[in-house]
Protein backbone atom coordinates (compact mmCIF):
# COMPACT_ATOMS: atom_id res chain seq x y z
CA UNK A 1 0.00 0.00 0.00
CA UNK A 2 1.44 3.43 -0.90
CA UNK A 3 1.56 5.52 1.43
CA UNK A 4 2.92 9.57 2.02
CA UNK A 5 3.43 11.67 4.92
CA UNK A 6 1.45 8.91 7.33
CA UNK A 7 -2.15 8.99 5.17
CA UNK A 8 -2.57 6.13 3.04
CA UNK A 9 -4.19 7.64 -0.17
CA UNK A 10 -5.01 5.64 -3.25
CA UNK A 11 -7.95 6.60 -5.62
CA UNK A 12 -8.86 3.33 -7.61
CA UNK A 13 -9.64 3.53 -11.44
CA UNK A 14 -11.07 1.18 -13.60
CA UNK A 15 -10.00 1.39 -17.03
CA UNK A 16 -12.61 0.84 -18.68
CA UNK A 17 -13.91 -1.81 -17.05
CA UNK A 18 -13.79 -1.50 -13.12
CA UNK A 19 -13.35 1.77 -10.38
CA UNK A 20 -10.56 3.55 -8.97
CA UNK A 21 -10.14 3.84 -5.02
CA UNK A 22 -9.57 6.27 -2.38
CA UNK A 23 -8.29 5.19 0.90
CA UNK A 24 -7.84 8.00 3.71
CA UNK A 25 -6.79 7.26 7.33
CA UNK A 26 -4.37 8.71 9.49
CA UNK A 27 -3.02 7.55 13.24
CA UNK A 28 -3.17 11.16 14.80
CA UNK A 29 -7.24 11.07 13.51
CA UNK A 30 -7.70 8.04 14.32
CA UNK A 31 -6.59 8.45 17.81
CA UNK A 32 -8.61 11.81 18.07
CA UNK A 33 -11.57 10.08 16.85
CA UNK A 34 -11.59 6.63 18.40
CA UNK A 35 -11.55 8.45 22.07
CA UNK A 36 -15.48 8.58 22.35
CA UNK A 37 -16.25 10.20 18.77
CA UNK A 38 -18.30 7.67 16.63
CA UNK A 39 -16.80 9.03 13.10
CA UNK A 40 -13.53 6.02 12.96
CA UNK A 41 -11.54 7.08 9.87
CA UNK A 42 -9.92 3.50 10.95
CA UNK A 43 -12.54 1.74 8.48
CA UNK A 44 -10.99 2.95 5.25
CA UNK A 45 -7.58 1.04 6.13
CA UNK A 46 -9.29 -1.93 6.91
CA UNK A 47 -11.79 -1.29 3.57
CA UNK A 48 -8.25 -1.39 1.92
CA UNK A 49 -6.77 -4.27 3.73
CA UNK A 50 -10.19 -6.27 2.67
CA UNK A 51 -9.42 -5.18 -0.79
CA UNK A 52 -5.95 -6.08 -1.02
CA UNK A 53 -6.34 -9.54 0.67
CA UNK A 54 -9.28 -10.35 -1.44
CA UNK A 55 -6.72 -9.80 -4.50
CA UNK A 56 -9.61 -6.94 -5.90
CA UNK A 57 -6.48 -4.74 -6.57
CA UNK A 58 -5.50 -6.43 -9.17
CA UNK A 59 -8.33 -5.76 -11.23
CA UNK A 60 -7.41 -2.09 -10.43
CA UNK A 61 -5.78 0.36 -11.49
CA UNK A 62 -4.48 2.13 -7.87
CA UNK A 63 -3.75 5.92 -8.27
CA UNK A 64 -2.26 8.54 -5.95
CA UNK A 65 -4.27 11.88 -6.27
CA UNK A 66 -2.35 15.28 -5.31
CA UNK A 67 -4.08 17.03 -2.61
CA UNK A 68 -6.84 19.74 -3.67
CA UNK A 69 -5.21 23.19 -3.63
CA UNK A 70 -7.10 26.25 -1.58
CA UNK A 71 -7.99 27.43 -5.08
CA UNK A 72 -9.93 24.12 -6.12
CA UNK A 73 -11.44 23.92 -2.51
CA UNK A 74 -13.17 27.47 -2.95
CA UNK A 75 -14.78 26.45 -6.32
CA UNK A 76 -17.61 25.74 -3.75
CA UNK A 77 -16.33 26.95 -0.31
CA UNK A 78 -15.99 30.32 0.92
CA UNK A 79 -12.10 31.73 1.19
CA UNK A 80 -12.73 32.92 4.93
CA UNK A 81 -13.65 29.66 5.52
CA UNK A 82 -10.46 27.77 3.79
CA UNK A 83 -8.43 29.99 5.26
CA UNK A 84 -9.58 29.34 8.71
CA UNK A 85 -9.21 25.49 8.28
CA UNK A 86 -5.75 25.87 6.83
CA UNK A 87 -4.87 28.01 10.43
CA UNK A 88 -6.66 26.34 12.66
CA UNK A 89 -4.64 23.57 15.07
CA UNK A 90 -5.40 22.38 18.32
CA UNK A 91 -2.38 24.43 20.03
CA UNK A 92 -4.09 28.07 18.51
CA UNK A 93 -7.97 27.14 19.09
CA UNK A 94 -8.20 29.68 21.85
CA UNK A 95 -7.11 32.13 19.23
CA UNK A 96 -10.47 31.47 16.65
CA UNK A 97 -13.02 30.95 19.36
CA UNK A 98 -15.67 33.29 17.24
CA UNK A 99 -14.32 31.80 14.50
CA UNK A 100 -14.99 28.00 15.75
CA UNK A 101 -18.56 28.99 16.07
CA UNK A 102 -19.02 30.72 13.30
CA UNK A 103 -17.70 27.76 11.25
CA UNK A 104 -19.31 24.91 12.92
CA UNK A 105 -15.77 23.49 14.23
CA UNK A 106 -15.80 22.25 17.56
CA UNK A 107 -17.59 18.81 18.63
CA UNK A 108 -19.02 16.59 15.88
CA UNK A 109 -16.11 18.84 13.34
CA UNK A 110 -13.08 18.07 16.06
CA UNK A 111 -9.86 20.15 15.44
CA UNK A 112 -6.77 17.93 15.17
CA UNK A 113 -3.28 17.97 13.78
CA UNK A 114 -3.55 17.30 9.97
CA UNK A 115 -7.10 18.68 9.77
CA UNK A 116 -6.23 20.50 6.35
CA UNK A 117 -4.04 18.06 4.62
CA UNK A 118 -7.08 15.46 5.93
CA UNK A 119 -9.73 18.19 3.58
CA UNK A 120 -6.87 18.38 1.15
CA UNK A 121 -6.75 14.68 0.38
CA UNK A 122 -10.78 13.81 0.88
CA UNK A 123 -11.59 16.53 -1.64
CA UNK A 124 -8.44 15.73 -4.00
CA UNK A 125 -9.74 12.01 -4.41
CA UNK A 126 -13.08 13.13 -5.65
CA UNK A 127 -11.51 15.88 -8.23
CA UNK A 128 -9.40 13.67 -9.24
CA UNK A 129 -11.77 11.09 -10.23
CA UNK A 130 -13.80 13.14 -11.77
CA UNK A 131 -11.03 14.07 -14.12
CA UNK A 132 -9.97 10.25 -14.93
CA UNK A 133 -13.97 10.24 -15.69
CA UNK A 134 -13.94 13.48 -17.55
CA UNK A 135 -11.10 12.19 -19.74
CA UNK A 136 -12.35 8.68 -19.97
CA UNK A 137 -8.98 6.95 -18.73
CA UNK A 138 -11.64 4.95 -16.41
CA UNK A 139 -15.43 3.97 -16.66
CA UNK A 140 -15.92 3.69 -12.78
CA UNK A 141 -13.96 5.36 -10.33
CA UNK A 142 -14.37 4.86 -6.18
CA UNK A 143 -13.12 6.99 -3.08
CA UNK A 144 -14.18 5.48 -0.27
CA UNK A 145 -12.59 8.45 1.70
CA UNK A 146 -15.23 10.60 0.11
CA UNK A 147 -18.81 10.85 0.94
CA UNK A 148 -18.73 14.16 2.82
CA UNK A 149 -22.20 15.38 2.28
CA UNK A 150 -22.95 17.67 5.24
CA UNK A 151 -20.22 19.91 4.22
CA UNK A 152 -22.00 23.51 3.30
CA UNK A 153 -20.04 26.04 1.49
CA UNK A 154 -19.65 28.52 4.78
CA UNK A 155 -19.50 25.72 7.51
CA UNK A 156 -18.62 22.34 8.37
CA UNK A 157 -21.28 19.76 9.55
CA UNK A 158 -21.35 16.89 11.62
CA UNK A 159 -18.11 14.91 10.33
CA UNK A 160 -17.86 16.47 7.20
CA UNK A 161 -15.14 19.73 6.77
CA UNK A 162 -15.02 20.06 2.50
CA UNK A 163 -17.33 18.60 0.68
CA UNK A 164 -15.48 16.76 -2.22
CA UNK A 165 -18.91 15.68 -3.87
CA UNK A 166 -19.55 19.04 -5.04
CA UNK A 167 -16.32 19.61 -5.75
CA UNK A 168 -16.10 16.48 -8.25
CA UNK A 169 -19.50 16.99 -9.58
CA UNK A 170 -18.27 20.85 -10.42
CA UNK A 171 -15.67 18.39 -12.18
CA UNK A 172 -17.72 16.85 -13.84
CA UNK A 173 -19.81 19.53 -15.29
CA UNK A 174 -16.88 20.54 -17.21
CA UNK A 175 -18.01 17.85 -19.62
CA UNK A 176 -21.28 17.06 -18.74
CA UNK A 177 -23.99 18.46 -19.30
CA UNK A 178 -26.18 16.96 -16.44
CA UNK A 179 -25.10 15.06 -13.49
CA UNK A 180 -27.48 13.05 -11.18
CA UNK A 181 -26.48 12.27 -7.56
CA UNK A 182 -27.64 9.79 -5.63
CA UNK A 183 -27.49 9.28 -2.22
CA UNK A 184 -28.54 6.79 -0.06
CA UNK A 185 -26.33 7.74 3.67
CA UNK A 186 -29.28 7.35 6.25
CA UNK A 187 -28.62 10.74 6.56
CA UNK A 188 -30.18 13.47 4.12
CA UNK A 189 -27.57 14.68 2.05
CA UNK A 190 -28.24 18.22 2.57
CA UNK A 191 -24.91 20.02 1.22
CA UNK A 192 -24.88 18.65 -2.04
CA UNK A 193 -28.65 19.25 -2.43
CA UNK A 194 -27.99 22.74 -0.98
CA UNK A 195 -24.97 23.41 -3.11
CA UNK A 196 -27.28 22.35 -6.68
CA UNK A 197 -30.65 24.05 -5.16
CA UNK A 198 -31.37 26.46 -8.00
CA UNK A 199 -30.00 24.55 -10.94
CA UNK A 200 -31.02 22.34 -13.73
CA UNK A 201 -27.77 20.84 -14.51
CA UNK A 202 -27.58 18.56 -11.33
CA UNK A 203 -30.33 16.35 -10.36
CA UNK A 204 -29.96 15.28 -6.59
CA UNK A 205 -31.52 12.42 -4.94
CA UNK A 206 -31.36 11.54 -1.28
CA UNK A 207 -33.13 8.16 0.20
CA UNK A 208 -33.09 9.47 3.87
CA UNK A 209 -34.28 8.95 7.61
CA UNK A 210 -36.88 11.94 8.06
CA UNK A 211 -38.17 13.40 11.18
CA UNK A 212 -36.65 14.00 14.28
CA UNK A 213 -33.06 13.03 12.88
CA UNK A 214 -29.91 14.81 11.47
CA UNK A 215 -30.27 16.91 10.09
CA UNK A 216 -33.71 16.99 9.95
CA UNK A 217 -33.76 18.64 6.46
CA UNK A 218 -36.37 17.72 3.05
CA UNK A 219 -39.36 15.56 2.69
CA UNK A 220 -41.12 15.18 -0.75
CA UNK A 221 -42.32 19.22 -0.57
CA UNK A 222 -38.77 20.12 -0.71
CA UNK A 223 -38.17 20.02 -4.71
CA UNK A 224 -35.53 23.05 -5.56
CA UNK A 225 -36.01 26.37 -6.34
CA UNK A 226 -35.93 28.62 -9.67
CA UNK A 227 -34.19 27.04 -12.33
CA UNK A 228 -33.76 24.32 -10.41
CA UNK A 229 -37.28 23.49 -9.13
CA UNK A 230 -38.38 20.10 -8.90
CA UNK A 231 -34.54 18.43 -9.44
CA UNK A 232 -33.99 18.05 -6.02
CA UNK A 233 -35.89 14.68 -4.96
CA UNK A 234 -36.24 13.45 -2.00
CA UNK A 235 -37.52 9.91 -0.43
CA UNK A 236 -38.43 10.62 3.00
CA UNK A 237 -38.20 6.90 4.68
CA UNK A 238 -38.94 5.70 8.36
CA UNK A 239 -37.35 3.36 10.51
CA UNK A 240 -36.44 -0.23 9.80
CA UNK A 241 -36.31 0.09 5.99
CA UNK A 242 -34.90 -3.82 4.94
CA UNK A 243 -33.72 -4.61 1.29
CA UNK A 244 -36.74 -5.42 -0.43
CA UNK A 245 -39.09 -2.50 0.51
CA UNK A 246 -35.69 -0.28 -0.16
CA UNK A 247 -35.28 -1.98 -4.19
CA UNK A 248 -38.89 -1.88 -4.30
CA UNK A 249 -38.55 1.93 -3.85
CA UNK A 250 -35.27 2.70 -5.15
CA UNK A 251 -35.53 0.62 -8.88
CA UNK A 252 -38.63 2.45 -9.96
CA UNK A 253 -37.84 6.02 -9.01
CA UNK A 254 -34.08 5.95 -10.24
CA UNK A 255 -35.67 4.52 -13.39
CA UNK A 256 -38.00 7.13 -13.40
CA UNK A 257 -35.13 10.14 -12.90
CA UNK A 258 -32.96 8.29 -15.58
CA UNK A 259 -35.62 8.63 -18.29
CA UNK A 260 -36.78 12.20 -17.34
CA UNK A 261 -33.36 13.55 -16.28
CA UNK A 262 -30.81 11.67 -18.69
CA UNK A 263 -27.70 12.52 -17.11
CA UNK A 264 -23.98 11.51 -18.95
CA UNK A 265 -22.69 10.99 -15.60
CA UNK A 266 -23.41 9.66 -12.50
CA UNK A 267 -22.09 10.39 -8.75
CA UNK A 268 -23.56 7.67 -5.71
CA UNK A 269 -22.84 8.49 -2.26
CA UNK A 270 -22.77 4.65 -0.44
CA UNK A 271 -23.04 5.50 2.83
CA UNK A 272 -23.04 2.79 5.13
CA UNK A 273 -24.83 3.73 8.42
CA UNK A 274 -27.95 3.11 6.09
CA UNK A 275 -26.98 -1.07 7.28
CA UNK A 276 -28.26 -2.69 9.73
CA UNK A 277 -26.62 -2.52 13.44
CA UNK A 278 -25.05 0.79 12.40
CA UNK A 279 -24.60 2.95 15.70
CA UNK A 280 -26.10 5.86 14.38
CA UNK A 281 -28.42 4.55 11.58
CA UNK A 282 -32.06 3.06 12.29
CA UNK A 283 -32.67 1.61 8.80
CA UNK A 284 -32.41 -2.39 8.29
CA UNK A 285 -30.24 -2.87 5.25
CA UNK A 286 -28.01 -5.77 4.42
CA UNK A 287 -24.76 -5.55 2.48
CA UNK A 288 -26.32 -7.30 -0.10
CA UNK A 289 -29.49 -5.24 0.14
CA UNK A 290 -27.05 -1.65 -0.02
CA UNK A 291 -25.16 -2.64 -3.10
CA UNK A 292 -28.07 -3.73 -5.53
CA UNK A 293 -28.51 0.20 -5.76
CA UNK A 294 -24.94 0.08 -7.00
CA UNK A 295 -25.24 -2.90 -9.23
CA UNK A 296 -28.52 -1.52 -10.48
CA UNK A 297 -27.08 1.71 -11.96
CA UNK A 298 -24.41 0.36 -13.12
CA UNK A 299 -25.55 -2.83 -14.97
CA UNK A 300 -28.30 -0.88 -16.08
CA UNK A 301 -27.24 2.52 -17.43
CA UNK A 302 -23.34 2.18 -17.56
CA UNK A 303 -22.58 5.65 -17.33
CA UNK A 304 -19.17 7.37 -16.03
CA UNK A 305 -19.94 6.77 -12.22
CA UNK A 306 -17.99 8.58 -9.64
CA UNK A 307 -18.92 6.24 -6.41
CA UNK A 308 -17.66 7.50 -2.81
CA UNK A 309 -18.07 6.59 0.76
CA UNK A 310 -20.04 8.82 3.16
CA UNK A 311 -21.39 7.58 7.08
CA UNK A 312 -20.90 4.13 8.74
CA UNK A 313 -20.51 4.14 12.44
CA UNK A 314 -19.77 0.24 12.81
CA UNK A 315 -16.84 0.32 11.27
CA UNK A 316 -16.77 -3.72 10.27
CA UNK A 317 -20.10 -3.82 8.33
CA UNK A 318 -18.57 -0.29 6.64
CA UNK A 319 -15.53 -2.06 5.63
CA UNK A 320 -17.62 -5.06 4.45
CA UNK A 321 -20.37 -3.05 2.33
CA UNK A 322 -17.56 -1.32 0.34
CA UNK A 323 -15.37 -4.13 0.15
CA UNK A 324 -18.43 -6.04 -1.26
CA UNK A 325 -19.76 -3.10 -3.41
CA UNK A 326 -16.01 -2.98 -4.94
CA UNK A 327 -16.26 -5.94 -5.93
CA UNK A 328 -20.10 -5.75 -7.41
CA UNK A 329 -18.46 -2.59 -9.31
CA UNK A 330 -15.91 -4.93 -11.14
CA UNK A 331 -18.78 -7.88 -11.38
CA UNK A 332 -16.00 -9.64 -9.79
CA UNK A 333 -17.52 -12.62 -7.20
CA UNK A 334 -16.00 -12.58 -4.17
CA UNK A 335 -16.60 -15.60 -1.36
CA UNK A 336 -18.49 -15.28 1.94
CA UNK A 337 -15.63 -16.06 3.90
CA UNK A 338 -13.00 -13.43 4.86
CA UNK A 339 -9.38 -13.99 3.92
CA UNK A 340 -7.25 -13.42 6.87
CA UNK A 341 -6.69 -9.77 7.35
CA UNK A 342 -4.47 -7.40 9.13
CA UNK A 343 -8.23 -6.49 10.96
CA UNK A 344 -9.49 -10.31 11.04
CA UNK A 345 -10.38 -9.77 14.78
CA UNK A 346 -12.63 -7.27 14.11
CA UNK A 347 -15.18 -9.43 11.91
CA UNK A 348 -15.84 -12.01 14.86
CA UNK A 349 -17.17 -14.86 15.52
CA UNK A 350 -18.12 -15.34 12.17
CA UNK A 351 -15.35 -14.62 10.13
CA UNK A 352 -18.14 -13.58 7.00
CA UNK A 353 -18.50 -10.54 4.37
CA UNK A 354 -22.55 -11.07 4.58
CA UNK A 355 -24.70 -10.10 7.62
CA UNK A 356 -28.32 -10.76 8.52
CA UNK A 357 -30.97 -8.07 9.55
CA UNK A 358 -32.39 -7.81 12.68
CA UNK A 359 -35.89 -8.38 13.82
CA UNK A 360 -36.59 -4.63 14.23
CA UNK A 361 -39.71 -3.70 12.71
CA UNK A 362 -39.69 -1.85 9.46
CA UNK A 363 -42.45 1.46 9.74
CA UNK A 364 -42.94 2.01 5.48
CA UNK A 365 -45.67 0.26 4.75
CA UNK A 366 -46.61 -0.50 1.25
CA UNK A 367 -49.32 2.45 0.95
CA UNK A 368 -46.58 5.09 2.42
CA UNK A 369 -44.04 3.55 0.00
CA UNK A 370 -46.29 3.60 -3.31
CA UNK A 371 -47.81 7.55 -1.74
CA UNK A 372 -44.26 8.77 -1.86
CA UNK A 373 -43.22 7.14 -4.99
CA UNK A 374 -46.46 8.22 -6.97
CA UNK A 375 -45.79 11.94 -5.56
CA UNK A 376 -42.62 12.12 -7.04
CA UNK A 377 -43.59 10.91 -10.37
CA UNK A 378 -45.86 13.58 -10.64
CA UNK A 379 -43.24 15.98 -9.50
CA UNK A 380 -40.76 14.23 -12.18
CA UNK A 381 -43.78 14.71 -15.11
CA UNK A 382 -43.39 18.64 -14.38
CA UNK A 383 -39.68 18.42 -16.41
CA UNK A 384 -41.51 18.06 -19.62
CA UNK A 385 -37.85 17.15 -21.43
CA UNK A 386 -34.42 17.04 -20.01
CA UNK A 387 -32.60 20.87 -20.26
CA UNK A 388 -30.52 21.15 -23.41
CA UNK A 389 -26.79 23.09 -22.69
CA UNK A 390 -24.97 23.46 -25.87
CA UNK A 391 -20.53 22.85 -24.62
CA UNK A 392 -18.17 24.88 -25.52
CA UNK A 393 -15.45 25.77 -24.24
CA UNK A 394 -14.18 23.59 -21.59
CA UNK A 395 -12.49 24.88 -18.77
CA UNK A 396 -8.58 23.69 -17.56
CA UNK A 397 -9.72 21.09 -15.20
CA UNK A 398 -9.15 21.96 -11.66
CA UNK A 399 -8.23 25.35 -11.83
CA UNK A 400 -10.28 28.35 -10.51
CA UNK A 401 -11.77 30.08 -14.08
CA UNK A 402 -14.01 32.65 -12.33
CA UNK A 403 -14.49 35.63 -14.73
CA UNK A 404 -13.46 39.38 -13.07
CA UNK A 405 -16.91 40.35 -14.36
CA UNK A 406 -18.38 37.76 -12.41
CA UNK A 407 -20.02 40.28 -9.35
CA UNK A 408 -20.81 42.62 -11.91
CA UNK A 409 -23.77 40.02 -13.47
CA UNK A 410 -27.04 41.08 -12.43
CA UNK A 411 -28.18 37.37 -11.08
CA UNK A 412 -31.46 38.13 -10.95
CA UNK A 413 -32.27 39.26 -14.73
CA UNK A 414 -32.46 36.18 -17.13
CA UNK A 415 -30.08 36.21 -20.05
CA UNK A 416 -31.23 35.22 -23.82
CA UNK A 417 -30.96 31.38 -24.03
CA UNK A 418 -28.02 32.15 -26.86
CA UNK A 419 -26.10 33.21 -24.10
CA UNK A 420 -26.65 31.05 -21.93
CA UNK A 421 -25.97 27.57 -23.91
CA UNK A 422 -22.31 29.17 -24.28
CA UNK A 423 -21.90 28.38 -20.71
CA UNK A 424 -20.90 25.36 -19.49
CA UNK A 425 -20.79 26.55 -15.40
CA UNK A 426 -23.65 29.20 -15.47
CA UNK A 427 -22.92 31.99 -13.07
CA UNK A 428 -26.09 30.40 -10.93
CA UNK A 429 -24.82 26.78 -10.70
CA UNK A 430 -25.21 27.15 -6.81
CA UNK A 431 -27.42 27.99 -4.85
CA UNK A 432 -26.24 30.96 -1.56
CA UNK A 433 -29.25 29.25 0.05
CA UNK A 434 -29.92 32.81 1.98
CA UNK A 435 -33.36 33.30 -0.06
CA UNK A 436 -34.13 30.44 -1.98
CA UNK A 437 -38.26 31.46 -1.92
CA UNK A 438 -40.65 28.69 -2.28
CA UNK A 439 -39.76 25.83 -1.00
CA UNK A 440 -36.31 27.26 0.01
CA UNK A 441 -33.50 26.11 2.78
CA UNK A 442 -34.99 26.05 6.22
CA UNK A 443 -32.79 27.18 9.38
CA UNK A 444 -32.38 23.43 11.26
CA UNK A 445 -30.02 24.74 13.52
CA UNK A 446 -32.12 23.13 16.22
CA UNK A 447 -30.97 19.71 14.68
CA UNK A 448 -27.51 19.84 15.14
CA UNK A 449 -25.36 19.01 17.94
CA UNK A 450 -23.89 15.62 19.02
CA UNK A 451 -24.22 12.97 16.51
CA UNK A 452 -24.05 10.65 20.03
CA UNK A 453 -27.41 11.75 20.95
CA UNK A 454 -29.07 10.96 18.21
CA UNK A 455 -31.72 8.28 18.29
Amino acid sequence: MSTLSGYSRELVGINNCGPTWGSIANNKISALFESGHPMKPHRIRMTHNLLLNYGLYRKMEICRPDKATADEMTKFHSDDYIRFLRSIRPDNMSEYNKQLQRFNVGEDCPVFDGLYEFCQLTAGGSVAAAIKLNKQASEICINWGGGLHHAKKLEASEFCYVNDIVLGILELLKYHQRVLYIDIDVHHGDGVEEAFYITDRVMTVSFHKYGEYFPGTRDMRDIGAGRGKYYAVNIPLRHGMDDEPYESIFVPIISKVMETFQPSAMVLQCGADSLTGDQLGCFNLTVKGHSRCVEFVKKKYNLPFLMVGGGGYTIRNVSRCWTYETSVALISEIANELPYNDYFEYFGPDFKLHISPSNMSNQNTTEYLEKIKNRLFENLRMLRHAPGVQVQTIPEDAVNDESEDKDKVDKDERLPQSDKDKRIVPDNEFSNWEDEGDGGRRDNRSYKGSARKRP
